[in-house]
């Protein structure tokens, strides 16, 4: 959103973590994300970035609030602690600045804050980004959504248009209530969990009764009406957002008749121990975990589906090794983290991995997946 922004208008970027704030000031990405490297590298951006909030707000128009929130599995909600004191912060920097929120957030947070708080210059406008290719989502979106029909939320989607590549009259904007547009972020991901799942579930059919997952899937995606879209097998939806939205969404079912929405999430944790029981009924000694990370090209690994299949697999008695460039350290939750591809591939006896790469190509044959069509998506 930075990057997309200091296109054309003045950015700052306000952190608490140092070696981000670092990273930016050095025209490096903190996270992974090709056009993002490449924008800072070759574009001339308005962009800077800072720790301190004094600098940061002053003379600000617009506060972008992209906090992360963490999913409580105790309260059933997401933990806004850290949305609420951005919020706090930047009224009392840049009070009459148009404050938007992007972090995920239950349904009707932002009315509850803005009832809260007392104030009317707080919107909520939600992403559509796909991991490692956060910018590229915003350079062609998917739709504009903004929870709110003010003037502000009108200048605001006019500033993300202005941004983007894709041409203005091609890009569909919505305006509509705060929470609404929550809404349309937990349905949106829920239903791409579903997709997920239902697939995961397919599979699991097939290898339990012998037959070509690949064949049946291809079938079934050339009905125009199901398509081709996530698709492709794996070892559960994980992620930073699936998880979360859909368990969020089921908590804002609690007073509401439903039996679909909890079937995604149980669905999950079922397709986890199909995995899992498939590895054990291999009778491994040494199972290597190859990548901790979701997606190809990713270094996020939050609530990967791949962790959940390696608590399973351990508390049979399994020895599990890891390969994980992006971790520095010696262990991962008490697994041995070994980062010479060759050792790896020589102590581990069988090597799971949710997304197949060319670096496997030569163990194949001790190399368990359920990707079959080498795509996230």
């Amino acid at each position: 959103m930075a990057v997309l922004l200091a296109q054309k208008n003045q950015v700052k970027v306000l952190d608490l973590d140092e070696i981000k704030i670092n990273s930016l000031q050095h025209n490096k990405s903190p996270i992974h994300d090709n056009e993002i490297t490449q924008f800072l590298n070759d574009k001339d951006l308005n962009l800077s970035a800072t720790l301190n909030p004094e600098e940061a707000y002053a003379n600000t128009e617009f506060v972008i609030v992209a906090t992360p929130t963490n999913y409580d599995p105790v309260s059933n909600y997401f933990n806004t602690a850290s949305v609420e004191a951005v919020v706090k912060q930047a009224l009392e920097f840049a009070p009459a600045a148009s404050i938007i929120i992007k972090s995920t957030i239950p349904v009707g947070y932002t009315r509850e804050l803005r009832e809260t708080l007392g104030i009317d210059n707080l919107m909520f406008s939600p992403e559509f980004l796909r991991e490692g290719k956060a910018l590229l989502d915003n350079l062609y979106p998917s739709r504009i959504i903004l929870g709110a029909e003010t003037d502000a939320a009108k200048d605001f989607a006019n500033l993300l248009m202005d941004g983007a590549i894709k041409a203005a009259d091609e890009i569909d904007v919505l305006f509509m209530g705060s929470t609404e547009a929550e809404a349309v972020k937990l349905f949106s991901n829920t239903y791409l969990a579903m997709r997920v799942a239902y697939f995961n579930e397919l599979d699991s059919y097939c290898e339990t009764h012998s037959l070509s997952t690949e064949h049946i899937i291809q079938g079934v995606s050339l009905d125009p009406r199901i398509g081709s879209h996530y698709n492709n097998p794996s070892f559960g939806y994980g992620g930073y957002c699936l998880p979360k939205d859909t368990k969020q969404l089921l908590a804002n079912y609690e007073d509401v008749p439903s039996t679909l929405i909890k079937a995604i999430v149980d669905a999950n944790t079922t397709r986890k121990d199909f995995i899992a029981e498939s590895i054990v009924a291999r009778q491994p000694k040494v199972v290597g975990v190859y990548r901790l990370t979701m997606k190809k090209d990713s270094d996020n690994f939050r609530s990967s589906a791949v962790q959940g299949v390696m608590k399973r697999i351990k508390a049979k008695g399994i020895e599990v090794i890891v390969y994980e460039p992006a971790l520095k350290e010696a262990h991962f939750f008490h697994s041995e983290v070994i980062n010479n591809l060759d050792e790896f591939k020589h102590k581990a006896d069988l090597i799971i991995t949710n997304r197949m790469e060319s670096a496997l190509d030569d163990v194949a044959e001790k190399v368990y997946t359920r990707d079959l069509f080498a795509t996230d998506s």
